[in-house]
């Protein structure tokens, strides 16, 4: 089982046990609860129907207990809690523009965009086999999007705030939803040109937005203010002592920085640039989470990656606030916030690159240049997943649902835009296929060589270079896509 079944077990055990004023104490476990307070009380609340499948799960002391009632009574929360998901796609698919043509319901826009949220391949392999509650969050956020896009900005805004206090990463995508509301709600007339009239700003819509953001944030934080254990609280929600990486780098800019320190620290001992008993071994290839330096290149601190961000994220900012291109503008700006935190954040997990593809679904079905960037992100990253799924019965199940997936988004994709040029070149196609050799190695290859025993991270980094690329591409292209569109929007207006 994948250590989340005891992340989450152990959770469930001090909501339920101790009092309020000790759950962001409690250190039994190693696996200290670090989400924000409402989903802290969401695993209270299960733990009050998990006592009925098996009182064991519920002792803290009880480490890595895993009955089978134990992980039958988590797979079905999961289970249960995704008909908020289900809900949240049937929204989404409300918001989509249907005017294509179809020949069948098979071909039409709002199944397509149906199947490739519902069957989202590595939604389903994160919280279906690795275990985790990903389906629940993003149903918040899908549905929040959905309220926005059908201008009911107040319900929308509510959701969100609901959301980050469930899940903090979700304020990577914060400012797409600050600029949008403020550019759209607050802001209640245009100008013929699309400009800001700015006598028409809402001193009473802000008030409402603030009012939300504080009666939220007052239900999940101020139990923990007035017991003054506010920075205790903070101080998990933000380890920054865990450092720059994950165990597994995900597949973003900081893997490539990682990388080519090592390439470079290779080239200086074969040169005698360095002196080797001032390396230390294993540094940031031993699959540990701790804090470490690089050897050649400076090393990289927590402010570092929120300037390097705040940077990143600027422009598609800028775009939404000059351009805003309604629900659409919205959109790309949310993806573009996502896919920049996820390439320059500090201590990003792998997973989180499922907050950029999911919202980017939503355009991969409007214009061709979209389904293209698509297919590229989302073929990629959940290649990169493949590491969550590591033991060898699993091998075969992610191979064929990845299959799966990729075969239906790249059909169904292409027979929608089929009047179009297609949707890939021979350059991206060509870095697509060589997933297929770089996965036999990794699996097949590389464990039946003595490599295994001297390099055991080689899979886990060339899997993440490689996917980096990838990503990185990916994002690219679409920042000079959404680039391109408001020049184009401006030099018409003109």
């Amino acid at each position: 089982y994948s250590t989340d079944f005891e992340v989450h077990r152990n959770w469930l055990a001090i909501t339920h046990n101790l009092p309020l004023s000790q759950w962001y104490y409690e250190t039994t476990s190693e696996w200290t609860l670090d989400y924000p307070p409402f989903f802290a009380w969401f695993e209270y609340a299960l733990s009050h129907i998990a006592k009925y499948f098996d009182p064991q799960m519920l002792v803290v002391e009880n480490l890595n207990y895993t009955s089978r009632a134990t992980v039958f009574f988590q797979r079905l929360s999961v289970i249960f809690t995704d008909t908020l998901f289900i809900y949240a796609v049937h929204e989404c698919c409300r918001c989509v523009n249907g005017k294509r043509a179809a020949k069948d319901i098979l071909e039409k826009p709002t199944f397509i965009l149906a199947v490739l949220l519902l069957w989202n391949f590595g939604l389903l392999i994160v919280d279906h086999i690795h275990f985790q509650y990903n389906g629940f969050l993003f149903g918040l956020m899908l549905l929040s999007v959905a309220r926005l896009c059908q201008k009911r900005y107040l319900e929308g805004a509510l959701l969100f705030a609901v959301l980050l206090h469930f899940k903090h990463i979700y304020m990577y995508v914060a400012p797409a939803y600050g600029i949008y509301l403020l550019r759209s709600y607050c802001f209640t007339a245009n100008n013929a040109d699309g400009s800001l009239k700015w006598r028409s700003f809402s001193f009473l819509h802000v008030t409402l937005l603030g009012l939300i953001v504080c009666l939220v944030s007052a239900l999940s934080l101020g139990p923990f203010l007035v017991l003054g254990q506010l920075p205790q609280v903070i101080s998990r929600l933000f380890p920054f002592k865990r450092g720059l990486c994950h165990a597994y780098w995900a597949p973003n800019f900081w893997a490539l920085y990682n990388a080519m320190d090592k390439a470079l620290t290779v080239l200086g001992l074969k040169c005698n640039f360095l002196d080797g008993t001032k390396i230390p071994k294993a540094s940031m290839t031993g699959g540990l989470v701790q804090e470490f330096q690089h050897t050649v290149l400076p090393s990289v601190t927590p402010l570092a990656t929120l300037i390097f961000t705040f940077i990143a994220i600027l422009p598609s900012v800028f775009c939404l606030w000059f351009k805003p291109q309604g629900s659409r503008g919205f959109l790309q700006c949310l993806v573009l916030c996502a896919l920049s935190s996820f390439m320059f954040g500090w201590h990003v997990h792998e997973k989180a690159i499922l907050l950029a593809i999911l919202p980017l679904s939503l355009l991969s079905i409007q214009r061709a240049k979209d389904a293209g960037i698509y297919l590229i992100l989302a073929t990629t990253g959940h290649f990169s997943l493949f590491p969550l799924l590591f033991t060898p019965p699993e091998l075969p199940i992610k191979i064929l649902l990845m299959l799966l997936f990729t075969v239906y988004s790249f059909s169904s994709l292409k027979s929608l835009f089929r009047r179009e040029k297609p949707l890939l070149n021979w350059l991206e196609t060509i870095y697509l296929i060589q997933l297929v050799p770089l996965e036999i190695f990794c699996e097949i290859i590389f464990p039946l060589t003595t490599w295994k025993w001297h390099f055991p991270f080689v899979p886990l980094l060339l899997t993440s270079v490689y996917c980096a690329l990838g990503i990185t591409y990916a994002w690219l292209k679409l920042y000079i896509s959404v680039l391109t569109e408001r020049i184009s929007v401006r030099q018409k207006a003109e």
